[in-house]
């Protein structure tokens, strides 16, 4: 099995019985970016808070 499907498989246990297709991809969207924003952190892809402050305002 792929880690894909494990991890699609655990999101899914974790939620209730009753939850909609919504639900279940509004989860799955929200364990992977967790999951890349501690990977990222981890390897040091970051930008500090005055960074994202300038980009931002660039909006």
């Amino acid at each position: 099995m792929t880690e894909a499907i494990t991890i699609a498989q655990d999101v899914s246990d974790s939620l209730p019985t009753d939850a909609s297709y919504d639900e279940i991809i509004k989860e799955l969207a929200f364990d992977r970016m967790i999951k890349k924003g501690l990977e990222d952190s981890k390897n040091g892809n970051t930008i500090s808070s005055k960074e994202m402050e300038l980009r931002i305002k660039e909006w």
